[in-house]
């Protein structure tokens, strides 16, 4: 009978041991989002009834399923944190009665409410039958020294005291007289009296769902509240901003009618001023015009950063068609891809431009060439041409690269070329009489705003020379002469030209804004630049090429208090969202998908419908606007602006836990010493998957400041 009873206690713990392994080393863990202006150490309480009638319906529900009402709740418990994480597997403490908080695993993969309801009842049932194994001897065993959760659910009883160093929000659940309360203690430093507030009123949806239809499709039903959907839809968007009912060229029109001798446009040592430039456009416009060019006829440009380019750009505006820029020492198979998967019937170039052009123009037998300075000659008028061109109207093609190497042309309109014109005016002050630098490659669509915001104002706009750029002392004179306001560069070039303004105390006199776009910008680069240039102003820009580029502007006169720079609020007349994969706002401060709506959002990729029916859709929150997917995944914070997550195409699992390889790659750029990182998912001696950076720097780093 003894060796009987020794065999059944070994039997046990064998059956303990392997339960928990397979808990503790499933990996995950499920955080609580930080939402607080405020992060002052300390406790703080809110207690939230579950009404009777909801009560007796859940609890006729469980007996109805033979579960206790305590997986019930367990279960929109689960959702609710799901929700706040983005997961589909969460980990909750669960406290038993008279115990101390064990790891509950609970998956959200079920499609109904009734499924997550059982698979609740069989988590918390497996854990009870388990409970009497001392975990925390075993997690020393299997070297896990990371905590497996942060939030604690509570059933029946209430813990008084300090919340656990490691747990940041508890979750009571009590019967009080025929109701249900649900008492959340949570820490100061991590949530504030709002956010505890609206993580209640989730639980209360949750159950509210559960009872209503326990057969409907939990993931599609959201748990926001309709004044949070309200506000993450309206509060959280650009500010209301009317633009001119004028298309770009118009308002360029105008400042050359206003300031005719203004310069307009410098190039080395050649300038043109508003009459000059206007007058050189009309003549290319009518040029194209008489060879046919029709309404959105795509007009391709390969010419040199040049004054014959930013005329050829207004001159393709003025004549009603729409601008696909590339650069003379594109592959000749490339140009022609582009010019074929663009219907492209006309290009505007140079004379010494045209090597790799004519190779790609000698399989496209009806694409016409038009030599710009021959344009000029032909006799046409100098007058405005005054032809229609409405908002709605293309004006220009950008080829991004695609994750399949085929690029998509991104089609966007006058609408919110305008619109993002006068994000730029507007931020970054540009008016008369202020001088823009352009400096950005003709194929990035940054380098349309560097070309024209200025002279929609009456500014004056710098095209910097490439061997200029590619020396940083003579791009940093080239600014000083220039008297420079407003200048975007990536960071590293910003690095770059940060590490030789450290070495030469140089003065920059005129610079007002630098704009820092394309790349992450780490933290401590930004410290750097207020260090040595605390009068100069760092905007953080973000956007893409499909939402007529920069949608959200962070504006910086100091360094910003989080470890993350922010993207910053949106822009004017954009709205942005953060949503799950059915396009629902996620909770304010939970990870999700950065979409756009409104008139950013451009029309989709020229002859590519698949390609377009996965990125762009009808905005379903707002009638009649379209919607861009952007594969972006990011959060708000508790100011209103965006932070930046990651690519969703890059996210990965290893050992349960969700990798977003963005998140890696920007904390190692936060090591001092790294300038660039890369991180690489690779098959580990085990054969398991395993994660290898690669980093550029000024020398080797210490690896115990790594794992710091």
């Amino acid at each position: 009978m003894g060796n009987l009873s020794l065999r059944s206690t070994m039997t046990t713990k064998k059956g303990d041991r392997e339960f928990w392994r397979s808990v503790l080393l499933a990996g995950g863990f499920t955080p609580v989002p930080r939402w607080t202006l405020n992060p002052v150490p300390g406790l703080g309480e809110h207690e939230a009834r579950i009404p009777e009638e909801l009560v007796t319906a859940l609890r006729r529900l469980g007996n109805k399923l033979a579960v206790p009402l305590s997986s019930v709740v367990l279960a929109a418990h689960a959702k609710v944190l799901g929700a706040l994480s983005g997961e589909r597997e969460v980990c909750t403490g669960y406290t038993p009665e008279l115990g101390s908080p064990l790891p509950l695993r609970i998956t959200l993969e079920p499609r109904s409410w009734r499924e997550l309801l059982l698979g609740a009842a069989r988590a918390e049932a497996e854990l009870l039958a388990h409970r009497g194994f001392s975990i925390e001897e075993f997690r020393r065993e299997l070297g896990l020294r990371e905590p497996s959760f942060e939030s604690v659910f509570e059933w029946g009883s209430v813990s008084g005291g300090e919340l656990p160093e490691h747990t940041v929000l508890r979750f009571a659940f009590v019967e009080r007289g025929g109701q249900l309360v649900l008492r959340l203690r949570y820490k100061t430093d991590v949530l504030d009296t709002e956010c505890a507030t609206r993580i209640a009123g989730y639980h209360h949806t949750a159950l509210a769902l559960i009872a209503a239809d326990p057969d409907a499709e939990h993931l599609r039903q959201s748990l926001l509240s309709t004044e949070e959907q309200s506000f993450q839809l309206h509060g959280l968007a650009g500010r209301p901003r009317e633009l001119p009912d004028r298309r770009v060229h118009e308002l360029f029109e105008d400042q050359a009618r206003a300031h005719p001798d203004a310069i307009a446009a410098v190039r080395g040592d050649t300038q043109l001023t508003y009459r000059e430039l206007n007058a050189r456009a009309n003549q290319v416009a009518r040029a194209l015009l008489a060879r046919g060019l029709a309404r959105e006829g795509v007009v391709g440009v390969v010419t040199e950063r040049n004054l014959d380019w930013m005329t050829a750009v207004l001159a393709i505006f003025k004549a009603g068609g729409a601008y696909l820029p590339i650069e003379p020492h594109f592959p000749a198979d490339r140009i022609a891809r582009t010019l074929s998967r663009a219907d492209c019937r006309f290009v505007l170039t140079e004379r010494g431009s045209t090597a790799t052009l004519g190779q790609a123009l000698a399989s496209l037998p009806g694409v016409e060439t038009l030599f710009i300075e021959a344009a000029y000659h032909e006799g046409h008028p100098e007058g405005d041409l005054g032809i229609e061109v409405a908002p709605e109207q293309l004006a220009y093609i950008y080829f991004t690269s695609g994750s399949t190497g085929e690029p998509k042309g991104a089609m966007c309109e006058h609408a919110g070329l305008l619109n993002h014109l006068f994000a730029k005016i507007d931020d970054l002050k540009i008016g008369a009489g202020d001088a823009v630098a352009q400096t950005a490659p003709q194929c990035f669509d940054i380098s349309l705003w560097q070309l024209l915001s200025a002279v929609l104002v009456g500014g004056r706009t710098l095209l910097v020379e490439q061997e200029v750029i590619l020396d940083a002392r003579r791009f940093i004179d080239k600014i000083v002469d220039g008297r420079v306001n407003v200048v975007q560069v990536v960071p590293s070039y910003l690095e770059v030209l940060l590490s030789y303004l450290e070495e030469h105390s140089h003065e920059l006199p005129d610079l007002r804004f630098v704009s820092v776009t394309g790349e992450a910008l780490k933290k401590e680069l930004v410290q750097r630049w207020f260090r040595a240039l605390p009068a100069i102003k760092l905007v953080n820009a973000y956007g893409l090429t499909e939402t007529s580029d920069d949608t959200n502007h962070e504006v910086m006169d100091r360094v910003p208090e989080r470890e993350r720079v922010p993207l910053g609020r949106p822009v004017n007349n954009v709205s942005v969202y953060v949503v799950d994969e059915h396009l629902a706002p996620v909770p304010l401060g939970a990870p999700g998908e950065i979409v756009f709506s409104g008139v950013c959002v451009g029309r989709g990729y020229i002859n590519d419908a698949e390609r377009t029916r996965r990125a762009f859709m009808a905005d379903p929150h707002r009638a009649g606007q379209r919607l861009y997917r952007s594969g972006d995944y990011g959060r708000w914070l508790p100011d209103g602006k965006l932070e930046f997550l990651g690519r969703r195409d890059s996210q990965v699992k290893i050992r349960g836990f969700r990798i977003e390889i963005g998140e890696i790659e920007n904390t190692l750029l936060k090591v001092p010493g790294v300038r660039e990182a890369a991180v690489v998912v690779t098959e580990g001696p085990g054969r398991g998957k395993c994660l290898v950076a690669f980093y550029a720097g000024n020398g080797p780093l210490n690896a115990a400041s790594l794992r710091d």
